[in-house]
This record gives C-alpha cells, sequence and structure tokens, in this order.
C-alpha cells in the first residue's frame, strides 16, 4: 500500500499544500503564491515543483505516494477537465492530465468546495457519515455534496452550487452570478449584513447594531446573544431562509447530515438552531432525522479533501 498523499487547494492568492500519511495525518503543511500572469500557466509547474521538493526534502520515494488531489475555484468534470476559473486566468483544459505529465504521480481533480466536503467527512465535522451536504457560509455560499461517499459533481461540474439556489424571486439586487435572489444574497456573511443594512435604513427601530461602524456577521450574531431584538429577528430571517433552502436540498439527494462551515459558522450554536428549527417546519417528512453539525477543519478542509480524493480515486 502507498503510504503518502498530497493534498492541493489552489486559490485566488495562494495555493495550501498538505502531505499525509495514507491514514489521514497531517504531516506536513505549507502555502506557495498562486501566480495568475500569463493566464495562470505558472500555477501547475509551480505546484510540481513544491512537491517535487517536499520529496527530497522529506527523503520519500514517488513509488510510496499515491497521487495528487487538487481542488480548484470553479467547475471541474469527471474526466478532470477544468471549465474556465475566472479567478485563476485559466480556460478549458484536463488539469489531471498536465499534473499527471508534469510530476509522474496520478492525480485527481475537482471543485474546491466538494474537495472540502470531503475533507470534512473524512477527518472533520462529517466523520462517521457517508452521504453529507457541506455548507459554506462565507463572504459567499459554497457547497459540496457527497453521497455514498461518492463526489456529486454533476455533468458540469456545477454539483452542489447551492449558494445559487433562487430563494427570493422578488428580490432587485443582483448577486455575483448575474441572477437575482440567490441564497448567498441572505445566507452569506455578507448576506446577512446586506440584510441589517436594509432594515436599519428603512427604519428607526433601537439596536445595539447603530452604534457599531461597520456591522459584520459577527456583530449581529453578537448581538442576538444578547438579546438584541432586531439582531435576534436577523437570525431568525437568517436561519428560515437557509433551513428551507436547506430542506429543499434534503428532498433531492436526502443526506445524513449537513457540515456547515465558513466564517459564519463561527456563531455556533445560535446558528444550527434557528436554522434547523427552520428546517423541520419545512421539510419532507422522510429527511426529518437529517443531523446538524459544524465544520472542524476551517481552512484545512480543502487539502484534506484533495487527499481523501486520491485514496478513494
Amino acid at each position: 500500500m502507498k503510504k503518502y498523499v498530497f493534498g492541493v487547494d489552489i486559490g485566488g492568492t495562494t495555493v495550501k499544500l498538505g502531505f499525509f500519511t495514507a491514514e489521514g495525518e497531517l504531516l506536513d503543511k505549507w502555502e506557495i503564491p498562486t501566480r495568475k500572469e500569463e493566464g495562470g500557466k505558472y500555477i501547475l509547474p509551480d505546484i510540481s515543483k513544491s512537491i517535487e521538493d517536499k520529496l527530497a526534502e522529506r527523503d520519500v520515494e514517488k513509488s510510496d505516494v499515491a497521487g495528487v488531489g487538487i481542488g480548484v475555484p470553479g467547475p471541474v468534470k469527471d474526466d478532470g477537465t477544468v471549465l474556465r476559473c475566472v479567478n485563476l486566468g485559466w480556460g478549458v483544459f484536463n488539469v489531471e492530465e498536465e499534473v499527471q505529465e508534469l510530476l509522474g504521480l496520478p492525480a485527481k481533480v475537482g471543485n474546491d468546495a466538494n474537495m472540502a466536503s470531503f475533507g470534512e467527512m473524512w477527518q472533520g465535522g462529517g466523520k462517521g457519515y457517508t452521504s453529507i451536504v457541506t455548507v459554506t457560509l462565507g463572504t459567499g455560499v459554497g457547497g459540496g455534496i457527497i453521497i455514498n461517499g461518492k463526489m456529486l459533481s454533476g455533468n458540469n461540474g456545477a454539483g452542489g452550487e447551492i449558494g445559487h439556489i433562487c430563494v427570493n424571486a422578488e428580490e432587485t439586487e443582483v448577486c455575483g452570478c448575474g441572477k437575482k435572489g440567490c441564497l448567498e444574497q441572505y445566507a452569506s456573511a455578507t448576506g446577512i449584513t446586506r440584510m441589517a443594512e436594509r432594515v436599519m435604513n428603512n427604519t428607526d427601530r433601537p439596536s445595539k447594531l447603530r452604534t457599531v461602524q461597520y456591522i459584520s456577521a459577527k456583530e449581529i450574531f453578537d448581538a442576538a446573544k444578547e438579546g438584541d431584538d432586531l439582531a435576534l429577528e436577523l437570525v431568525e430571517e437568517h436561519g428560515r431562509i437557509l433551513g428551507k433552502a436547506l430542506a429543499t436540498i434534503a428532498c433531492v439527494c436526502d443526506p445524513e447530515a449537513f457540515v456547515i462551515g465558513g466564517g459564519v459558522s463561527k456563531a455556533g450554536d445560535i446558528l444550527l438552531e434557528t436554522t434547523e428549527k427552520y428546517y423541520q417546519e419545512y421539510v419532507f417528512h422522510a429527511c426529518k432525522n437529517t443531523k446538524f453539525v459544524l465544520a472542524t477543519l476551517g481552512n484545512d478542509a480543502g487539502i484534506y479533501g484533495c487527499a481523501e480524493a486520491i485514496l478513494t480515486k
């Protein structure tokens, strides 16, 4: 059996790399800059050189390495073809084939959110489950769907793009995707802040939030925990929108658990409780026992998931 595996999470600013045992122990992690010049043509050679350097440093033979898993910020087909990664400057090409040619090691490429979901299932908040939906509540809303241990990437690599489910047909502002009324416009960190600003601009209701110069999701959840009425209503609305969306998702893929991560998840129990309350109100009866848990791997979820994707390839 191969002893080691690499996980690589490509972001718009840095590339995170992890060196793991085949059992899931993280032996080392590091970052390199994401060089996006000239259509991102340096990114994969830089990654390959960094991996070669790590193997030399650790005195590890390639024959002991199962391969390299890679997460990218964009849609990826099952054969490893990336369908444009705007943040990296990439067009359409097969990343798996290029990495295998550069390194002489097996490669597996997937969407970064799906890879993070794999990571949480393998060694994080979703450990012990084989069917999960990971929900990342950050600047946007990301998702990763794993069913019976297999990543659901879809025909165009867009499986799990839950942030762009339409939850409000009456919305007038445009989402980053170009549509209106997306889940991301309400349930993300920027989404709940946008809801707060709307309420405060259109009413004169008193709130601790009015004393805050720059309102953030953290400020809203902290104020709610302290009993601020306006903040509590915002958290309830956030939970209603997110819970209803997850109830819809459950009708499609029926997961064992929803694993909630991203910066907003640091709110903890108040987030889980309000979301689950509304989930139970809207969900199909057969899906009522779905668990709600917090993600635990943070920014390392991607490298863990990429490593696991190779081990289950």
